[in-house]
């Protein structure tokens, strides 16, 4: 297992950065004056790892398919103890997935659906299971909703998740609400033991004025990182590894978590991180459920898309055509270049598009167009899938039962 800094940066709050300002947290992510978030600066701060071409190159030998588009092009760009699980891995050992969701909003936008597209492709190419965490609790807590209200919109949520296609056969997923108990809820209580209140202060920024249910929650999104946690899945092993696949902000959580496992006799769960899908008006943040014209939403409409894209697209083109053609356009601050990156799956045509937008040859407008196309024909596939979703299929997929062939 790496020694990177899980101790070292355990007590260090993330609430800000004395350095640049910039705000990084489970619930808020914003940078200095409007500016880009420092990623080499996170990953030195909580201790992870860059995912480096080697690394990238590895898990395309083992899975004997080419690497996912997040991988390729560094959405997914940090990792704890990934080697760790490859070389497990290669030995045949098994290992689950993990990841969430906080059903704070009806539907999912595009940054949203990104850790579940790429744990998609981590579960075909494994062939290992997956359990997703629905944290209804969580939003009740952090968002004022009612019980019942964060109740229906995580069965909600669930119904876009399923609608990414994920195998039932390999899949659980459950809301914290309904499935919170047994031995999950008796490995929350042995991380609770662990983690004294300055500690989960530092950890997470949480203050004097916080209540009480915020500061014990964390132990609530560090349990399923314990394969023991579901009985029905794993029995009572609690030594089969877990990959979570996350944005970088949820890393406190499982920094939390991998501290305390070896004290409480589990396996650190191991993580690979994602950067932020920015907002449609630039790299500052990311997507907010909160502001309509910040995000496209899978619910969008063919026209609600190209009227974001063109009103909202932040665009590193030069205000005249005269400059433009002369100078060529900004692509670290152009936002359908940005979006291109995660969606447009074809290597050649993104770097043609690259190079002719940033030599001046091709205009704004030509590569707003093409982003529209792609996010258009994402979302209508999306809308297409989740519509087939029924309410039988969500019983099925949040079915406590067993999962014979999740191996296999």
């Amino acid at each position: 297992m790496d020694n990177n800094g899980d101790e070292k940066n355990i007590n260090i709050a993330e609430s800000g950065d004395e350095d640049n300002g910039q705000i990084v947290t489970p619930w808020e992510v914003s940078a200095k004056d409007g500016g880009k978030i420092d990623y080499d600066k996170l990953i030195d701060k909580f201790g992870c790892q860059r995912l480096d071409l080697s690394l990238i190159q590895r898990i395309e030998r083992i899975t004997a398919r080419p690497a996912h588009v997040f991988l390729r092009r560094n959405v997914f760009f940090a990792h704890r103890d990934l080697n760790d699980v490859l070389d497990a891995f290669e030995r045949g050992e098994k290992f689950y997935l993990y990841t969430g969701r906080g059903p704070s909003s009806e539907a999912l936008h595009l940054g949203h659906l990104v850790p579940f597209m790429f744990t998609k492709y981590l579960q075909d190419a494994f062939k290992v299971p997956l359990v997703i965490q629905l944290t209804d609790d969580e939003k009740c807590m952090w968002k004022n909703l009612s019980v019942e209200e964060s109740i229906r919109l995580a069965r909600e949520n669930a119904k876009d998740i399923i609608a990414c296609g994920f195998d039932v056969s390999r899949t659980f997923i459950f809301t914290d609400f309904n499935y919170v108990g047994g031995i999950f809820y008796q490995n929350m209580i042995r991380i609770a033991k662990c983690v004294t209140l300055n500690k989960v202060f530092g950890i997470f920024g949480f203050t004097n004025e916080d209540h009480i249910g915020k500061i014990f929650f964390p132990t609530t999104e560090a349990a399923p990182a314990f394969s023991n946690s579901f009985p029905h899945l794993f029995g009572s092993q609690d030594n089969i590894r877990c990959l979570i696949p996350c944005a970088i902000d949820q890393d406190p959580y499982f920094r939390m978590a991998r501290d305390v496992a070896p004290r409480i006799g589990y396996q650190k769960p191991a993580l690979i991180e994602s950067s932020f899908f920015p907002a449609l008006q630039g790299e500052a943040g990311k997507m907010s459920g909160s502001d309509p014209n910040s995000a496209i939403f899978v619910t969008d409409s063919a026209k609600d898309i190209k009227n974001k894209v063109y009103k909202y697209a932040f665009s590193g083109g030069q205000d005249s055509k005269e400059k433009h053609q002369k100078y060529g356009a900004n692509l670290e601050v152009d936002i359908s270049i940005k979006y291109l990156g995660f969606f447009l799956e074809d290597d050649a045509e993104l770097e043609h598009i690259k190079t002719e937008y940033g030599a001046g040859r091709m205009f704004t407008g030509e590569v707003k167009n093409r982003l529209i196309e792609v996010l258009t024909e994402l979302i209508d596939r999306h809308q297409r899938a989740r519509a087939a979703v029924t309410e039988e299929m969500v019983d099925a997929f949040m079915a406590v039962r067993p999962l014979p062939h999740m191996f296999d």
